[in-house]
């Protein structure tokens, strides 16, 4: 077994309750993106890790493997607890998020092929640049700093790197020097117990950014660059924006 997926499933969400079972196109939310993973030519299982027998019970309707665990603060910690039951001895374990229903699948094997073709590094994960001045101002809007082998200095919510001497505009529909971290990651399977298990860093807990806790621990993480993000769903609005979407396709 060379690669697993795991998608942390979570019932309750703050600005769109119960969003992962929603089925307005006529298929749960979840469902799209554990097909998007079982299309990934990479993976050679998807497990969704979730507290909720009511997730469970969908997920096993439509055909998927479902893992029950207990309550976590992310997760991170919900993929490390069915990694450390399930596949303790997986090379490498994708940790999805299952509110991205039009993630694409050759993105995710792009990620693994990334994490695989570097021996020396712990995890990997993707951007894309940012060419429009909401994303570069929005905190909610990820920002990764890479050097010139694309391995992550930094992630923050602020617009980073700071261009003194530029206009932000024109570099945007020009050369944009900023990325956009698209919240994906593949772990080494023991990376990823070992994060799981230290607590809370310093940077982490100021940015609210918990990939900045493997930087602090001085981790390899590499950051392939992708053509475009995944749409993900936050609110009302972001859903019926997709349900439209797939009304027209």
């Amino acid at each position: 077994m060379d690669a697993v997926a795991i998608i942390p499933a979570r019932l309750q969400s703050s600005r769109l309750p119960r969003k992962l079972l929603l089925t307005e196109t006529g298929r749960p939310l979840l469902q799209y993106v554990w097909e998007a993973a079982r299309s990934a030519t990479s993976l050679t299982e998807v497990i969704v890790a979730t507290d909720s027998s009511e997730i469970a019970e969908v997920v096993t309707g439509f055909g998927g493997r479902c893992e029950m665990t207990g309550e976590h603060p992310s997760g991170t910690d919900r993929v490390a607890e069915v990694l450390r039951r399930c596949c303790p001895d997986v090379p490498i374990c994708v940790n999805l998020q299952g509110d991205e229903p039009e993630l694409d699948p050759q993105h995710i094997d792009r990620l693994v092929t990334t994490l695989q073709s570097a021996g020396d590094a712990d995890m990997a994960t993707l951007a894309t640049p940012i060419t429009s001045h909401r994303d570069l101002q929005d905190p909610a809007c990820t920002k990764v700093v890479c050097d010139g082998r694309g391995r992550a200095l930094y992630f923050s919510r602020a617009p980073i790197p700071f261009v003194r001497d530029a206009d932000p505009e024109r570099l945007l529909s020009a050369n944009s020097p900023w990325l956009l971290h698209l919240g994906v990651y593949a772990f080494r399977g023991p990376f990823l117990l070992k994060l799981a298990a230290a607590p809370p860093s310093r940077l982490e807990q100021f940015e609210k950014l918990e990939q900045l806790r493997a930087l602090e621990m001085g981790a390899t993480l590499l950051v392939s660059q992708v053509e475009q993000a995944a749409v993900g769903i936050d609110t009302a609005a972001d859903y019926a924006a997709f349900v439209a979407r797939q009304q027209t396709s």
